[in-house]
C-alpha cells in the first residue's frame, strides 16, 4: 500500500470532527424612556451601551433584541438613541430586533404598524444561521388583533408557510416573541400572555412542525415554561427589570439540535462564552 492511499484509509477510519457550536444573544426590552416615563433615556442608554460592548467582547453569531426596543412607541429621540447605540455592534455580529406592544402600542392600528416598519423594517421574517433557523414573530398582532385583524391573517398565512420551510432545512427552529406564549403552563388564563385561542394555534403549529425551542421577553422578568419538547423562556428587561431578577441577558448554545442557555445580570457576565452544553 502506498503512502497516499494508506493516508487516505487513515483519514476515512477518523471520525467526523464536531462542529463549533453556534452562540446567540437574546437582550429584550432595552425600552428607552421607560425609566423616567419619557423624560428622558440616560439609564437605558448606560445600560444598553454596557449590553453591546459585552455582546461584542464576547463575539456571538448574533444578537436577537425581544421587543419594547423603546418605551413610547414612534418617538424619534428614543428609536435614534437605540439605533445609535447599535451602530457600534460589530458589524460580523448579526442583529435581529423583535417589534414589541410599545414599539406599536398596547391597541396597534395598521398606522403603527407600518411605522414600525419603516423604522425597523420587517416586523416578522425568518432568518437562518450556521444550523439554526430562526422565526421572529409580530405578537403584538396576536396580542390585540382589534384593529389589525387583516395584518393578523397575513402573519399566520406566512407562518404557516414558512414552517414547513423551516422543517425541511433540518436546523433546530427558534422562535422569537415578544409576548411569551404562556408564562408557566400553556393552559394557564390570559394575562401577559397570549390568549388562550390563538396560544392554542400556534403551539398546535409549533408541535406539528418541530419547534422546540421559543423566546420572549415583555416580563421584564425571568420566567421558563414546557409544552411537551417545546421549551419556553422569558428573560428579564435590558432596561428597567420588574421584579427580583436584574437588568441582563440571556446567552444560548446550539449544539447539534439541542440549545442550553443561561440568563446572566449585568454584574455577573462571564469573561468569555461558558460551555453551557456541559
Amino acid at each position: 500500500m502506498n503512502i497516499r492511499v494508506l493516508a487516505i484509509c487513515i483519514f476515512a477510519a477518523l471520525p467526523a470532527l464536531a462542529a463549533d457550536p453556534l452562540y446567540f444573544i437574546q437582550a429584550s426590552d432595552p425600552q428607552f424612556g421607560m425609566f423616567t416615563d419619557n423624560k428622558g433615556f440616560r439609564q437605558e442608554t448606560s445600560n444598553w451601551e454596557f449590553a453591546i460592548a459585552n455582546v461584542n467582547r464576547l463575539h456571538p453569531a448574533f444578537l436577537v433584541v425581544t421587543g419594547d426596543l423603546t418605551n413610547k412607541a414612534g418617538d424619534a429621540d428614543q428609536i435614534a438613541e437605540y439605533k445609535r447605540i447599535n451602530r457600534g455592534l460589530d458589524p460580523s455580529i448579526h442583529l435581529y430586533s423583535v417589534p414589541g406592544n410599545h414599539d406599536q402600542t398596547n391597541d396597534p392600528t395598521p398606522e403603527t404598524v407600518a411605522a414600525y416598519r419603516r423604522n425597523y423594517g420587517s416586523d416578522y421574517y425568518s432568518f437562518r444561521e450556521p444550523g439554526l433557523y430562526g422565526i421572529v414573530l409580530n405578537s403584538t398582532l396576536f396580542k390585540s388583533p382589534g384593529h389589525v385583524a387583516e395584518e393578523e391573517a397575513k402573519e399566520l398565512q406566512w407562518l404557516e408557510t414558512e414552517l414547513p420551510k423551516a422543517q425541511a432545512s433540518g436546523a433546530v427552529i427558534v422562535v422569537f416573541m415578544h409576548h411569551p406564549l404562556f408564562v408557566a403552563l400553556p393552559g394557564e388564563p390570559a394575562g401577559e400572555n397570549l390568549p388562550p385561542e390563538i396560544r392554542a394555534r400556534l403551539l398546535a403549529l409549533f408541535h406539528q412542525y418541530g419547534v422546540h425551542y421559543a423566546f420572549a421577553g415583555h416580563l421584564h422578568k425571568n420566567a421558563a415554561g414546557t409544552d411537551g419538547d417545546l421549551e419556553l423562556f422569558e428573560t428579564s428587561a435590558a432596561g428597567r427589570p420588574l421584579g427580583e431578577d436584574p437588568s441582563g441577558l440571556r446567552i444560548g448554545e446550539v449544539v447539534s439540535s439541542h440549545i442550553a442557555q443561561k440568563f446572566y445580570g449585568y454584574g455577573m457576565i462571564p469573561n468569555q462564552l461558558p460551555d453551557l452544553a456541559k
